[in-house]
């Protein structure tokens, strides 16, 4: 199976509706523990034809895909992008997941966070990128009316060290700050599900139990740590007895992202796409949320 002629004309009618989406701040007063850096523009460095990558964030966002109205499922998706905690593969992990989401009718944030191990960084992943991971989710839970987004139905989905941070925030969230000023700190940080690409994160590092979210688990085998990390995370999530698929391709390598490459791997983004379905996220029923704005 790979990216056929119907897949790339999704991603380019995607591309065509969100040329210019909108880029959201996830800190509008700063972010905790960038004080003093705000004023520091971000890198963007292009490393091949159509691709870029974006380091020295001090100022985390989202930047917007939102499918149309009438094909939204509810669904939303935080995406956070690999590069190794020192910088963001933003296009063929980001942008290009985004635009993909949104054509299969799934709200789709991708995220840029800080960067724990850029030369000179004064960032933990745990503290900091963690910190703006979470605040991705409870953003798109506050703003679900607007952004048409069921709270009940907000995953996030994670590349390589993109990958760990999305682990991380399966297993270490919250239910929000009742008495918070903040609105969207008043919500949880909790992803409904999770989807690890390639994660940069060992099982032993995860505390994963009854309370962590189903997770989508794929890494190919000639890319042997992800391959160690899947196995043991699936492995922690069978013993725990929360559901998760594992996909173990033959070839692929590291970083693929979404690109069109004559190789079954390819086509990853079907088989997620068959498995929100079969969990019951591409539904298309907002319900209500009684108990969202707390």
């Amino acid at each position: 199976m790979h990216l056929g002629t119907s897949f790339v004309f999704l991603l380019l009618s995607a591309a065509a509706y969100a040329a210019d989406p909108p880029v959201v701040p996830l800190w509008p007063n700063g972010a905790p523990g960038s004080e003093g850096n705000a004023g520091i523009p971000e890198k963007v460095e292009s490393t091949g034809p159509n691709e870029q990558r974006v380091s020295s964030i001090h100022n985390p966002s989202l930047t917007v895909y939102l499918p149309p109205k009438e094909k939204a499922t509810g669904a939303g998706v935080i995406v956070a992008p690999g590069g190794g905690h020192r910088f963001l593969s933003i296009t063929h992990e980001g942008y290009q997941v985004g635009e993909w989401l949104a054509s299969i009718g799934v709200a789709a944030f991708v995220l840029k966070h800080r960067l724990a191990r850029e030369e000179g960084s004064t960032y933990q992943v745990d503290v900091h990128a963690l910190a703006d991971a979470q605040r991705a989710i409870r953003t798109v839970r506050a703003r679900f009316v607007e952004w048409n987004v069921s709270p009940f139905k907000v995953g996030i989905m994670g590349f390589s060290a993109g990958g760990e941070l999305a682990a991380l925030a399966g297993v270490k969230f919250d239910m929000g700050a009742v008495d918070s000023a903040d609105p969207v700190e008043r919500m949880s940080s909790r992803p409904d599900f999770l989807v690890l690409i390639y994660p940069g994160v060992r099982a032993e590092r995860l505390n994963i139990t009854k309370d962590t979210p189903p997770a989508f688990l794929m890494a190919a085998f000639n890319d042997a740590g992800p391959v160690k990390n899947n196995l043991g995370i699936f492995e922690a999530f069978v013993k725990a007895g929360v559901p998760a698929d594992l996909h173990i391709w033959s070839e692929g390598g590291h970083g693929f992202g979404i690109r069109q490459r004559p190789i079954p791997i390819s086509g990853w983004p079907k088989l997620v796409q068959e498995w929100m379905n079969n969990r019951g996220f591409l539904l298309q029923s907002n319900r209500a949320c009684p108990l969202c704005a707390r």
